[in-house]
């Protein structure tokens, strides 16, 4: 499971619910805890919170109304699930667990992976049957160290073929062996004739406690006379920041004009990491406004009336103290797929009014929402959380705009050059011919004919149904600490 996957902000926060009646210590009416919980933090919390009637602050005239309407939920997750706005198209990235501390270490980078990044695909001329193919095999991992490669196809998991009514179930298991299979297209340019066979050969691969190097390779290419950094970064990730920084330091060593960002499969992360390989690429833009932030109603008319700063992210030349190494570019090339989401797309949309972003690939995922991770505390902070139950909720609280403005680009972001990655044929990460690199390649060196040439051998024709990153709850995920002012802690907005 990739670890750093939508747009999360996590802060230090003290606020108290914004209910319309106060609690009576001499009312002994009953409860759930939980469900308390949740409703207080939506009502506070949440983006569309005008958007659901109950969750407006006068929904309830009393404790007894609002117990009963509590207790008329069968869970907390039922109870949440009710209060989220247009959960297929608007908001697809609001959560609730009930195990905070599994949460906690997946943004602090620590997870359960076996390693392996696929993409499932029907299986030529059927509407049932699922195919599986490897796009990523991540460093040290078990399914590395059992010699899983790049473009691996599994039709099978346990011995019994993928279908479309059970690869959910048969892939959420911790350990499992995936049956290899040939895909033939048999020298053809249609896909009736294209077969899959399965081979006596399968792997078996266990989930084991991972943390992952988002840096996942750097490179200098030389383009006529001129070198060109590489970087594949999988996800936004401060535990590494310092080891960014360093790469960029390898590129100024190297001279290096031009820079190809492959973002290709990098699902999100941190903002602040999102902020400092922005400013690492530019470094021009010190200070200047790298993205805003709209919060629901009541949130955005205090901070603009009491602290608009707190709306802003700023490009920087430090991280924490530390003199970032800019290239200060005025253009950049970013190969960004549909599994690129968050704070990728955070980078593409807030570098876009500075400098030409060249985005070669697809169009992205469509994730510009933040949230929160809340707890059942007084303040729905970690201190103090109730120790009776581990839940907490993901609610998104803000969206991301760019200096512009541009935000809700729900059906993802636009490639300036589209070309789809063939899973058939898909290459070797970082080789000059691999096709979306070879792409970004051809452009800097002002080939046209040979960008045609690409973009006409890449003609992907499997149906895709879903990929790895979609089999986690958090896959799509960006996190940043920011801790409020005094003066806004333990407010409450109908005082």
């Amino acid at each position: 499971m990739k670890f750093t996957k939508a747009l999360i902000l996590i802060f230090t926060v003290s606020f108290i619910t914004t209910s319309c009646f106060k609690d009576d210590d001499d009312n002994q009416i009953s409860a759930s805890s939980i469900n308390d919980f949740v409703w207080k933090g939506m009502n506070t919390f949440y983006l569309y919170k005008n958007n659901i009637p109950n969750l407006a602050n006068d929904r309830f005239t009393s404790n007894i109304t609002y117990v009963d309407y509590l207790n008329s939920h069968s869970s907390p997750e039922d109870l949440f699930e009710s209060l989220i706005h247009q959960r297929e198209t608007v908001d697809k990235y609001s959560w609730i667990v009930d195990d905070y501390i599994a949460l906690e270490q997946l943004f602090s980078g620590v997870s359960t992976s076996n390693g392996m990044e696929f993409k499932l695909f029907l299986e030529p001329n059927s509407s049932t049957k699922v195919i599986g193919i490897v796009r990523l095999v991540l460093a040290n991992s078990d399914a590395e160290n059992k010699g899983l490669k790049r473009g691996d196809v599994f039709n099978a998991i346990n011995g019994t073929p993928l279908t479309t009514n059970n690869y959910s179930r048969l892939l959420a298991s911790n350990s499992y062996k995936i049956n290899l299979a040939t895909y033939n297209t048999n020298n053809t340019s249609e896909t009736s004739d294209d077969t899959v066979a399965s081979k006596n050969e399968s792997i078996t691969l266990n989930k084991l406690q991972y943390s992952e190097n988002p840096i996942y390779k750097t490179k200098v290419i030389t383009v006529k006379g001129e070198n060109v950094g590489y970087l594949m970064y999988n996800g936004f990730t401060a535990n590494y920041d310092s080891q960014l920084n360093a790469a960029f330091a390898n590129f100024k060593a190297n001279n290096v004009k031009h820079l190809i960002l492959d973002l290709r499969y990098n699902p999100g992360g941190a903002v602040n990491s999102a902020i400092l390989l922005s400013s690492m690429i530019t470094g021009q833009f010190n200070g200047e406004i790298f993205s805003t932030e709209a919060w629901n109603t009541e949130f955005q008319t205090f901070f603009e009336n009491q602290n608009p700063e707190l709306l802003i992210n700023r490009f920087t030349n430090n991280n924490k103290g530390t003199a970032l190494n800019s290239l200060n570019l005025q253009k950049v090339y970013i190969l960004a797929t549909d599994a690129s989401a968050s704070a990728s797309e955070l980078v593409i949309n807030s570098l876009d009014p500075y400098i030409n972003v060249i985005h070669i690939g697809d169009f992205t995922t469509g994730k510009y929402q933040a949230s929160t991770t809340l707890y059942d505390s007084d303040d729905f902070g970690r201190e103090g959380a109730n120790p009776n139950h581990a839940y907490a909720m993901q609610p998104l609280i803000f969206k991301s705009l760019n200096k512009v403005g541009n935000t809700d680009y729900d059906n993802g972001l636009t490639p300036d050059i589209q070309i789809k990655e063939s899973y058939t044929n898909l290459g070797v990460l970082g080789d000059e011919n691999e096709t979306l690199l070879a792409a970004a390649l051809a452009n800097i060196e002002g080939s046209i004919i040979k960008l045609e040439t690409i973009k006409s051998k890449s003609k992907p024709f499997l149906k895709s149904i879903k990929d790895s990153n979609s089999f986690e709850p958090f896959n799509n995920e960006m996190h940043v600490e920011k801790k409020l002012p005094t003066d806004l802690k333990r407010r409450n907005f109908n005082e």
